[in-house]
């Protein structure tokens, strides 16, 4: 969906919406009773509401996430990077393909490069499986990319379609399926994992995209709803509810940490310029979750930055949904309202871009002062 068209729609959209509420089931549409209004808070969205602007940049591939192993010198090397915007969600599923890869006996010493989601998820899966883990990395949490991830569980920004092999597909699949388990069983209070409604609102039918059949993921889509006609409460026409899990990087990193260490595992802040580096750790088993730094570490030139920015505003608690227009969304979290919308390829600077802060603003300005009270 283009945002422009959809920012016309919002300018000229009023009550007139014809289509009455109905529910997928599997792939049927079936009619649902004559709605009411679904009403649901406004997100303010007052400029001087902002508590802090963040940028993080993605790890994107074309031809999606990379996870195999080769052989480094005398070093087994299993590589789990590229995830794009999906590594949070996709984080516990390329983990256990990673893992898989893992040839040493139970018990042994195996390093992990990088302690964002992938390099926790995978030190994790590690230690499940009795090897003796410790972590090398740069940066730790708070300071990692996923602590500025949105983290709404969809794999977002993964790969392109035209460069995505079918045996690329059939992992991407598999990794999903498992990550999605993985996150149900860490629902509540501890993670920070929690089920809310996601409303996708468009000018236009959807007659593609995630909520086609044709989708890849389209089984991990939980309770796909059409909110149209008098139920819609927002100011565009076409709109799709599905519940989906969000997580609180916040809550959910250091509580991985703290897991982490409780079973034993060990961090060293270290920072790796090249395979020669690796080589010298002590480790025969090295699991690269490096993220953007498999570009320089390993060589990967596929590998860019998508630089993404978020505008935080104050904690709404009444706001319990999230909302996506065009490229627009707002995820709700108890550190903050966030509010993003940008996709800069190729660019690698972590500085706020003024420009984009303005227009996600007034983008989510104009679209929330239109809904229904």
């Amino acid at each position: 969906m283009n945002r422009r068209a959809a920012l016309k729609t919002l300018g000229t959209a009023a009550g007139a919406f014809l289509l009455d509420g109905c529910m997928r089931r599997g792939s049927q549409v079936v009619p649902g009773h004559p709605p009411e209004l679904l009403h649901l808070p406004r997100v303010d969205v007052r400029p001087e509401l902002e508590i802090r602007t963040v940028v993080g940049l993605r790890p994107f591939r074309p031809s999606g996430f990379v996870v195999r192993a080769e052989n480094v010198g005398d070093k087994l090397v299993v590589h789990n990077y590229g995830h794009g915007g999906g590594g949070v969600t996709l984080s516990w599923g390329t983990s256990e393909l990673a893992a898989r890869l893992v040839r040493e006996a139970s018990g042994a010493r195996v390093a992990v490069l990088g302690s964002g989601a992938v390099g926790l998820a995978t030190s994790r899966l590690l230690q499940e499986r009795g090897y003796s883990v410790t972590i090398y990395a740069k940066d730790l949490p708070p300071n990692t990319t996923s602590n500025t991830a949105g983290a709404q569980w969809y794999p977002f920004l993964v790969y392109e379609r035209e460069h995505a092999t079918p045996a690329f597909m059939q992992q991407f699949v598999e990794a999903a399926g498992i990550a999605n388990r993985r996150f149900q069983l860490m629902v509540g209070e501890r993670y920070g994992v929690r089920w809310i409604p996601n409303f996708y609102c468009s000018p236009d039918p959807y007659t593609s995209g995630r909520f086609a059949p044709g989708n890849p993921l389209h089984q991990f889509l939980v309770d796909v709803t059409a909110i149209e006609g008098p139920s819609n409460p927002f100011p565009l026409p076409y709109v799709r509810r599905v519940q989906t899990m969000m997580i609180e990087p916040s809550i959910y990193l250091p509580a991985l940490m703290s897991d982490f260490f409780v079973a034993g595992g060990k961090i060293v802040v270290q920072e790796f310029h090249s395979p020669a580096d690796v080589a010298q750790l002590s480790e025969s088993t090295v699991v690269n979750c490096t993220g953007l730094g498999a570009h320089a570490l390993f060589g990967d030139q596929e590998l860019t930055a998508v630089k993404g920015q978020l505008t935080v505003l104050m904690p709404q608690p009444a706001v319990n949904y999230a909302a996506h227009f065009g490229d627009d969304y707002m995820f709700p979290r108890r550190d903050g309202v966030l509010l993003g919308g940008t996709h800069e390829r190729d660019v690698w600077t972590l500085d706020p871009n003024p420009d984009a802060k303005q227009r996600v603003l007034a983008e989510h300005q104009q679209f929330f002062s239109g809904m229904k009270a």
